[in-house]
């Protein structure tokens, strides 16, 4: 339940998400998730740190071999994610005139 706890905070996965291509230091962080505030990003940054997820680099901060793996996780979770997105667009035909 830990990681359950920790992943549902609030940036939490947005944040393995966005270094899940390589190395990113806070403020390309902060440009990359729109809304996301700086207190709340090093709060994030430390727990993700602390669990062993993502490392402090001369590049920033990058994912670990379990935050690799963590994002391999994540990749069909972003799949079904993209689908129901496509499901929810309102389709070019009114229901009643099918």
């Amino acid at each position: 339940m830990a990681a359950m706890d920790l992943f549902g905070r609030r940036w939490a996965l947005r944040i393995l998400w966005e270094l899940r291509a390589g190395p990113l230091g806070a403020r390309a962080l902060l440009a990359h998730c729109e809304g996301l505030s700086s207190s709340v990003l090093y709060q994030r940054l430390r727990e993700l740190t602390s669990s062993g997820i993502i490392a402090a680099s001369a590049d920033g901060y990058e994912l670990t071999r379990l935050g690799t793996a963590l994002s391999h996780a994540l990749q069909p979770l972003n799949e079904w994610a993209i689908t129901w997105a496509q499901a929810q667009e309102p389709n070019d035909q009114n229901p009643a005139e099918a």
